[in-house]
This record gives structure tokens, sequence and C-alpha cells, in this order.
């Protein structure tokens, strides 16, 4: 199939052999594992992990590529005949518990969306086992980045409170076709066993990220103005003076917890 890259669903197809061949090792697949791929595109990672797998789910948008895969599938893959689901819908509409209660996650995320999809997933983790994405290297770098870096903002706080991630390797431009004009890197999230730092109120806890984040420049006393006053800084030995990318998961969940307790402090 000879298939246009859609601009507007952010394509870009995988094509180098080698590179495929180091995602599927990284997520080592097992036969009766519950995996879905989101946005299969053109088979390059649909194809040998259905060669390993007794069935896989797929979630895709674009109409003329679920017919192409409808054809594609229905006869042997290598000698094999696969079984695929086929999910004609919106990653970021899809339920993804619909597919159990222990799914793998694997994709080559659209650049224009990888973000959304990511806090989607996120309203599902409680029945994820892990998660194996290509990104741009950029958004990458934000996920596993450490506090007091550039990269270091409201996606790494957020994902790292729930997520374990780890930075594979980095995939270059050549490797897609049309090659993006940005690098990619290959990450694997896996949802934490129990919350090394839980928040009480988990909706308070994006809000103080969100609200320290606003204006990254600003310091704390600034950027959480009308939610926590001195006295609150002080009982939370924070210092004020400080800018958001300061602070690690525990204390902004530890700001989040005394807020709801103590409740917001004008």
């Amino acid at each position: 199939m000879k298939h246009v890259a859609k601009k507007r669903f952010g394509q870009n197809f995988l094509t180098d052999q080698g590179v495929i061949s180091s995602l599927v090792e990284a997520i080592s697949p097992n036969p009766d594992d519950i995996m879905v791929e989101i946005g299969p595109g053109l088979g390059a990672l649909t194809k040998p992990l259905l060669q390993q797998l007794n069935k896989l789910h797929v979630v895709e948008v674009d109409r003329d590529i679920i017919a192409w895969m409808q054809k594609e599938y229905a006869k042997p893959l290598n000698g094999k005949q696969v079984s695929i689901e086929i999910h004609n819908s919106d990653a970021l509409k899809f339920d993804f518990s619909d597919l159990g209660k222990r799914i793998r996650v694997v994709g080559n995320l659209p650049y224009n969306i990888s973000t959304p999809i990511l806090f989607h997933l996120l309203d599902n983790v409680s029945v994820i086992i892990d998660m194996h994405f290509m990104l741009q290297k950029e958004v990458v770098e934000r996920m596993v980045a450490a506090p007091s870096t550039p990269a270091y903002g409201r996606l790494s706080v957020m994902l790292q409170y729930w997520l374990q991630m780890e930075y594979l390797f980095t995939v270059p431009p050549e490797a897609f076709d049309p090659a993006p004009k940005v690098e990619s890197a290959f990450v694997r999230c896996v949802p934490h066993a129990a919350l090394p730092f839980k928040a009480n109120d988990e909706a308070l806890f994006a809000q103080v990220v969100t609200a320290a984040f606003g204006q990254r420049r600003k310091t704390l006393r600034n950027t959480l103005k009308g939610m926590l006053n001195d006295d609150g800084f002080t009982a939370l030995n924070i210092d004020s003076q400080l800018r958001a990318e300061n602070l690690a998961v525990s204390d902004f969940v530890a700001i989040a917890n005394y807020l709801a307790t103590h409740g917001v402090n004008p």
C-alpha cells in the first residue's frame, strides 16, 4: 500500500528495521499479553508483535489505514494466521480499561497529541502493566527530567507521580518516512506498584502543580499566592523563594496534603 502520511494525524511511519527490532526486544511481548498498539500505521511494529502475540488490539483513527489493515491481516503473516482486533477510535477518547485489567500499551505516538494521550492514559493507569512509546525526544526528556534541570516541569511531576520511567534510546529522523524535523526517543513507563508519595486529594495536587508551573520564572510565593501563605511554607519547611522547577514530586504532594488538611490560605 502506498499511503501518504496525513499531517492532521501527525503520521510519520517507522521504516528502519534495526530500530524496529530494538523496539520489539525492549517491549519483550509474551504470547498471552493483552497488548494494545496506538496508531499502528502501516504495521512496522504491528507485524513483529503479531508474530509473538496470540492477539493484538490496535487503536487507529485513519479509515484508509483501517481498510488496508482489514485486508492485510486477513491473510497469513509469514505463514501464521494472526489475530488482530481493530478499534476505529481516537486514542484520546478510547477507554483502554475496556480491554482488561492487565494491559500493555505500545505505540509511535503522534507528536502533535502525545502529551494529551499520556494524560488520558493516566486515567486508566490502574489497569496498565506497562507502556512503551516512541515520542519526540524533547518530550521524553521532559518526562524523565529531574528537579532543577531545564526540562523539568508540569509533565515531569504529573507523570512521575504515577509512573517509573526509563529513557531507553534515541531514534534519528531518518528512521521514519517522512522524516520528522526532530529526533525521537523510546521510553518505558511502568506504574508504581504503590505510590511513593500519596496525595490525599489528587485533583488538588494537580491544581497545585499547574499553578506552580503556570509562570515558571516566578517564585512559589507568587505562583501559589492565594493557595499557600507564609505560615504554610514555614510549616512545610519549603523556601517560598524557590521556583516550581526546584521542588521534587514529594514536595508538591506535601503542599497538596497540607492544603487538603488546612484549607487554602490566602
